[in-house]
């Protein structure tokens, strides 16, 4: 049984005027104990939304509804009432921008400490020392916990971000842009760091990126996501050499690759507004493989092999 899995999850945002936004549309997927899988697309396709509302994390104005089976158990079926008990205990979130998310005025122990003691794992010098070990697993000295965040560097602060979600050993973790803003060699480490926590304690990861060839480096699995949709999803190297959707093959020539002589192809245009009713599939004005079919229904998902399906006309690749 997978440790995660996501069945028919749709969310939609309520507008003024009585619109309605429909971000996530229908994305099913599941996550072993372990394993780490990528979350990849453009901004503005739905990706940190997904994860937002795993974790029972969506603004007044969103409503979701499908499956999210934590071990098996539907988490979002009673709303907070089911999610909350499970919200950092069994789920947890690196968020987006983590690094400046830590409160000014408070140590970053005090701030990892919370959620220790707000889950009833350990109070006081317990808890305190538990804090201490969880900076020491992320490669930051557990003495330094009394300090404030503006006395750690960008990277240091992310590393801290990612020890406040393991506060509560977590099963999950959804990484979101764990490497933003960060210069290539820290975002290196950062990303050796969530190898090596996955690894070792068998933690199950969701990284959420717009970089496929990176999700190709560190991740098993990769689900590429356009206009709310999931595109393609497979085992990384199914995507990198028998990609089935136009979009996989064109997000990895848009990026440059210092092993293959080849010539970086940017994808023209932008995602389509998600607000405004879209005929077809949604990827057909910027693709370069379009027929006739794409627009008049969006395309069916195609299997080619166990694990490996795509939701495109045209077999992507040559």
């Amino acid at each position: 049984m997978s440790v995660l899995a996501v069945e028919d999850l749709h969310v939609w945002f309520e507008l003024p005027d009585d619109k309605e936004l429909h971000a996530v549309q229908g994305i099913s997927f599941g996550l072993e104990r372990g394993e780490r899988m990528g979350l990849v697309g453009e901004s503005g396709c739905g990706k940190t939304t997904a994860i937002l509302a795993m974790m029972g994390l969506l603004p007044p104005n969103a409503s979701a509804a499908g499956r999210i089976l934590l071990d098996g158990e539907d988490i979002l079926a009673g709303g907070d009432a089911t999610m909350r008990p499970h919200r950092w205990n069994d789920i947890a979130m690196v968020f987006q921008g983590a690094m400046n998310a830590f409160d000014p005025v408070k140590t970053i122990g005090s701030q990892i400490q919370e959620p220790i003691e707000t889950a009833g794992l350990a109070k006081g010098k317990a808890a305190r020392a538990r804090t201490a070990e969880l900076l020491e697993l992320v490669g930051i000295s557990g003495e330094r916990q009394d300090r404030f965040p503006h006395e750690f560097s960008g990277g240091m602060r992310q590393r801290a971000a990612i020890a406040m979600a393991l506060a509560c050993q977590p099963k999950v973790l959804l990484a979101d842009e764990p490497t933003t803003a960060l210069d290539v060699m820290v975002q290196a480490q950062i990303l050796e760091l969530l190898v090596r926590l996955t690894d070792e304690l068998g933690l199950a990861l969701i990284m959420v990126t717009h970089d496929l060839p990176l999700v190709s480096q560190i991740c098993q699995r990769a689900a590429v996501m356009y206009a709310g949709h999931i595109t393609e999803l497979g085992t990384t190297t199914e995507l990198y050499h028998r990609p089935l959707h136009p979009y996989t093959r064109m997000l990895f020539g848009a990026t440059p690759d210092l092993l293959a002589q080849r010539e970086v192809t940017s994808i023209p245009g932008a995602p389509p507004r998600l607000d405004q009713e879209i005929t077809g599939c949604p990827f057909r004005p910027r693709c370069d493989s379009a027929i006739d079919a794409c627009a008049l229904s969006y395309p069916p998902t195609r299997t080619a092999e166990p694990g490996h399906s795509g939701a495109c006309f045209v077999e992507a690749h040559a």
